[in-house]
């Protein structure tokens, strides 16, 4: 699969490309037919849920600071902060029972001192063990949601790099460079 197409503001700083002005314009005008004009606004849940809010006002700051900051992403955005919201969550009930277990373990003696059967404390040791596991899949489910969303809207490296344009080349004259000696 080859590259996207660069964006118009890229072309039109590189000053050089291959299109003509018709379509050049043509690009500008389709691109500019994405952007609403509109403010994004945050969605009662994501104001509501302290987490996703603060990342919702974190990534606003960033978002317009790039001109990125439009309607059209509204839902994009505030899906994202919620799966933000979630992950943090999901994190914190990973690490919660991680911290029962090594409590559990700690405790071993003592459990079974006070009649717990060998294999009773196993099976509540395993069980909160495959807890830990599938709270650990269940993040990693949603930080590749995260991700993708994070790819496709600018705000990974690899993708906000595809939208810089490659340094300006300086105009020689070449009769210049002739007399020069160059």
């Amino acid at each position: 699969m080859g590259r996207p197409s660069k964006p118009y503001a890229v072309l039109a700083q590189e000053k050089k490309s291959h299109r003509t002005k018709a379509e050049m314009d043509a690009r500008k005008k389709g691109e500019a037919a994405f952007a609403t004009g509109e403010t994004l606004k945050e969605k009662p849940e994501t104001r509501q849920n302290l987490i996703a809010h603060k990342e919702f006002l974190r990534l606003k700051k960033i978002l317009m600071s790039i001109n990125k900051w439009d309607a059209i992403y509204e839902n994009v955005i505030n899906r994202y902060c919620l799966l933000y919201a979630e992950c943090f969550e999901f994190e914190g009930k990973r690490e919660q029972f991680f911290q029962d277990l090594r409590s559990l373990d700690a405790d071993r003696e003592n459990l079974i001192d006070s009649g717990m059967s060998v294999s009773a404390f196993y099976k509540l040791k395993n069980q909160i063990q495959k807890n830990i596991i599938d709270l650990d899949k269940q993040v990693q489910a949603k930080r590749k949601m995260l991700m993708d969303i994070e790819k496709e809207n600018i705000m990974t490296i690899a993708s906000a790099l595809r939208n810089v344009p490659k340094k300006e080349e300086t105009p020689t004259n070449p009769l210049l460079e002739v007399l020069k000696g160059g």
